[in-house]
């Protein structure tokens, strides 16, 4: 099936669960097929595509609040591979960080995670992105640089008062 990855990709970034994510691709196809007759030809069959699997999904978003489901045997990550040049050190900082900006994108809006995701995970052109998600260009350029300095803020450690300091700003000897 064409696309099929790429569109799994998107859908688990879309509703952030495996089942929810199968399902949705599965009801794209199912779309696809039966709406073929609306394709045509010499356009963008890949943006028809994620337009199809995104507006399913907001579809599904509208009316009752869909619910957040917990899997009865949580997926364990795969065995770890060795490096040579890798301490668990900085086998753990990797870990920590790709952690970290799991949850950053997990927590931006829909419209900032779709953009991130078929922008920098899809390579898709900004072209492209708007024909999936019919929108202009000028739209995909702001919010795709929203979403990146919305992350960037997320991630930057944050700055406090530095030990030593007083409200006032200077240091006191003790």
């Amino acid at each position: 099936m064409p696309l099929f990855d790429q569109l799994y990709n998107f859908a688990n970034w879309l509703t952030q669960n495996r089942a929810e994510a199968e399902d949705l691709v599965q009801e794209t196809y199912a779309k696809a097929l039966k709406g073929f007759s609306s394709f045509h030809t010499g356009t963008n069959f890949r943006a028809w595509m994620y337009r199809i699997l995104r507006n399913t999904f907001l579809t599904s978003r509208t009316g009752l609040k869909a619910a957040m489901t917990v899997p009865l045997d949580p997926e364990e990550d795969g065995p770890a591979l060795a490096v040579e040049c890798a301490t668990p050190e900085t086998l753990l900082f990797e870990r920590v960080n790709r952690d970290l900006l799991q949850r950053a994108i997990d927590e931006l809006p829909v419209h900032f995670r779709e953009i991130l995701l078929l922008c920098d995970g899809e390579e898709m052109s900004y072209q492209e992105i708007g024909e999936a998600l019919s929108i202009p260009i000028g739209t995909v350029m702001s919010r795709l640089s929203r979403a990146r300095k919305t992350l960037r803020d997320r991630l930057r450690p944050k700055q406090g008062p530095t030990a030593g300091t007083t409200a006032r700003g200077t240091n006191r000897g003790l």
